[in-house]
């Protein structure tokens, strides 16, 4: 958890999957941002005026939780409303990573929820789905209005006609649930063309939603979790 990490080394790493979006593809043309909770509550995010593949530490903005800035070189991006709603709505949470995939975003463009009772590690990591979210202007308060339904039982959305949003405990977290989503999408495209993917049998995927709550992910994992402690 960011809790726990220095605030120098939050910058490393916001730089580091910043670069790593942009280097897959990612967050062309000023696409893409990043978002991470310090110890103290501030919130450090990327700058509207700079590629996340040449961001560099001052150009890091410091935010206060409502997303007034406080440090850094830069103006904040267009889309941090977004990102200050699943703060709000998800305690638990202190990493947010928003992206362009390819495969993940033709499945925003299409308005289509990726759907895969197929894959074990998706099922567990995603509940076997990944939501689209209603377009709605990027930065405007509907689009934050339009996540809330889907906070609390998703940690990764797609947003109609734009990209993808995910969330977790810290950048690496997120930034992993990007990368498998856009696995997952990419190999469902492919599967299309042979006549598309086949469903694990009930059982199977029961065995996995379990495996996922023992995890402590999704809601029934997330309450699982907080009784123990």
């Amino acid at each position: 958890m960011n809790a726990q990490v220095t605030f120098p080394e939050l910058q490393r790493q916001i730089i580091h999957f910043s670069r790593q979006l942009h280097e897959n593809g990612w967050a062309a043309g000023g696409q893409g941002n990043v978002t991470a909770m310090t110890a103290d509550g501030r919130i450090l995010a990327t700058s509207a005026d700079v590629s996340l593949g040449a961001i560099k530490e001052a150009e890091l903005l410091t935010l206060d939780r409502f997303g007034r800035k406080l440090a850094g070189i830069g103006n904040p991006f267009v889309e941090l409303p977004m990102h200050l709603a699943v703060f709000k709505g998800r305690l638990d949470v202190h990493a947010v990573v928003h992206a362009h995939p390819p495969a993940s975003s033709a499945f925003a463009a299409a308005n289509q929820a990726i759907e895969a009772f197929t894959f074990p590690e998706f099922i567990i990591q995603t509940g076997g789905s990944v939501p689209v979210v209603p377009f709605a202007l990027p930065g405007s308060e509907a689009l934050s209005q339009g996540l809330v339904p889907f906070m609390e039982r998703y940690d990764v959305v797609l947003l109609e006609g734009h990209g993808v949003l995910a969330w977790g405990a810290d950048l690496q977290t997120a930034m992993m649930l990007v990368e498998l989503v856009e696995a997952t999408a990419r190999t469902l495209l492919d599967a299309a063309t042979l006549g598309g993917v086949k469903k694990l049998p009930d059982p199977m995927i029961s065995l996995l939603l379990e495996a996922r709550t023992n995890a402590g992910l999704g809601p029934a994992g997330r309450a699982r979790a907080s009784a123990k402690r």
